[in-house]
């Protein structure tokens, strides 16, 4: 488990500082289009902060890997993974907006969610 809470704190913290630094780029690779309204730069860089506050959960929790708290936080990050696999899917499909990296997004909360998953599985309390 330490790995996939190391290898989720790189990357959901990488995320957010992208988000934070330019979320309206980081959108239209998502959706396809960009930000139009500074309420939707603004939700997005709470996201941005959100992501980071995630990412630095993950690196900290990396030293308790068995804990109840590690346990708990990988839980956590399965209903995240499946939550943005349905909003991203629902924006391609149901909206029909996606951008170049929206596939690739999808599938990459797909394996992380597995992967999240199966240590849980694996790891005894």
């Amino acid at each position: 488990m330490r790995k996939l809470l190391a290898t989720t704190a790189v990357l959901e913290a990488g995320t957010g500082l992208g988000i934070l630094a330019r979320p309206s780029a980081v959108a239209s690779l998502m959706l396809g289009s960009p930000l139009d309204t500074s309420a939707a730069v603004a939700v997005a860089r709470i996201a941005g902060v959100s992501l980071l506050a995630l990412g630095v959960a993950c690196w900290l929790a990396r030293q308790h890997e068995l804990g109840p708290s590690a346990r708990g936080l990988v839980g956590a990050i399965v209903l995240y993974n499946a939550g943005v696999i349905v909003v991203l899917v629902h924006q391609a499909v149901g909206v029909a907006i996606a951008g170049i990296a929206l596939w690739p997004a999808v599938v990459a909360h797909a394996a992380m969610g597995i992967w999240c998953i199966t240590s849980l599985r694996s790891t005894h309390p």
